[in-house]
């Protein structure tokens, strides 16, 4: 069954009232689920967020135990790789930042589409087998105990006040940081990265690590993708953070169920839940995360898509560029691997 979307007024309902439209799966899917028992994730996903995402999930569905396999996305991409090359793959459902990528390897993947197939944005879908399970923009994120001058556009962390105190994420870490590189060298142009690298920022290996570096103080602000700033400060750290009125680049975690999958059922509930009105609305509302849904269940604070108009890359032209902008990228910040 489709699950049709909801009009604007029922859109507003559900903001007012806090609540999403109920995730119903068929009750032959919960009961081959409750069979499986469990199913192998295998994610690229920050994995204390992708915890909190199960933990929500097992709230409806306790009966499914996720088992977690966590790494960066090269390196879950090789191990991928390589168990297909020897016929052993391990994952039930493979989670990865970089759609493009995953889709090359589209033949070991099931047939496959949500309920709510209808509702999402078609150029967000790596193909029919993958979904856009996850979607994260950047934002400049800052510690408010070591700055007065906050700043709100991506311009402003040009600025020669924040000299010694940047920090910026590594462009090769993977998809989610190769979209806002190609972001800034699309939207901000090439100049972007020389005048910002006079300011010798401190170049750190992943968008996670540079978020701690932000909570210690080794550095007072940083581009932050928004997902590893929301729990941060839930937690009470010092941070703000502003979406720049330049653009919002967002990157996608494509998910699907592999071919090998010994408990696909189980993988199914949890990426039908995921992908699901409800399973947004929990990864927004908690997580930080935004929504290749057609229409927002809700958006983050601080984010008025008509101001801060959200960004996602051409899929052809970044496959082509990347190599190119990346050899850039590293020359203006004498960044070496």
């Amino acid at each position: 069954m489709i699950i049709r979307r909801r009009n604007l007024l029922g859109a507003a309902a559900l903001l007012a009232s806090g609540s999403a439209r109920a995730f119903s799966p068929p009750d032959a899917l919960v009961e081959a689920a409750k069979r499986d028992g469990g199913f192998v994730n295998y994610t690229a996903q920050i994995e204390d967020l992708e915890l909190e995402t199960i933990a929500a999930f097992n709230k409806r569905f306790p009966f499914v135990k996720v088992e977690v396999v966590h790494m960066p996305g090269g390196q879950l991409i090789e191990r991928f790789r390589a168990e297909i090359a020897a016929n052993k793959v391990v994952a039930d459902l493979v989670d990865h930042s970089e759609p493009g990528l995953l889709a090359t390897l589209e033949s070991a993947f099931r047939d496959y589409q949500p309920p709510n197939a209808a509702d999402y944005i078609p150029a967000a879908i790596a193909s029919p087998k993958l979904w856009p399970r996850l979607t994260a923009g950047w934002c400049i994120a800052w510690n408010s105990e070591l700055i007065t001058e906050k700043p709100q556009g991506w311009w402003d962390i040009t600025k020669p006040v924040y000299a010694g105190s940047l920090g910026v994420p590594s462009g090769y870490t993977g998809g989610s940081t190769w979209a806002r590189v190609m972001f800034e060298r699309k939207v901000l142009g090439a100049d972007y990265w020389t005048k910002q690298a006079l300011l010798k920022p401190r170049i750190y290996p992943t968008n996670a690590v540079t978020a701690d570096a932000l909570v210690r103080g080794e550095v007072a602000v940083a581009p932050v993708a928004y997902p590893g700033v929301v729990p941060k400060i839930r937690d009470g750290a010092p941070l703000g953070y502003a979406f720049p009125p330049e653009g919002v680049p967002c990157f996608i975690f494509a998910a699907g169920i592999t071919v090998a999958a010994k408990r696909p059922a189980a993988a199914q509930l949890y990426l039908d839940w995921c992908l699901s009105e409800e399973g947004q609305t929990m990864l927004i509302r908690d997580l930080g995360h935004l929504t290749a849904l057609k229409v927002a269940p809700l958006n983050p604070p601080g984010l008025d898509p008509k101001v801060q108009k959200l960004w996602f890359a051409d899929r052809s032209e970044s496959e082509r560029v990347r190599p190119g902008w990346l050899e850039e990228w590293a020359k203006a910040y004498g960044f070496r691997q």
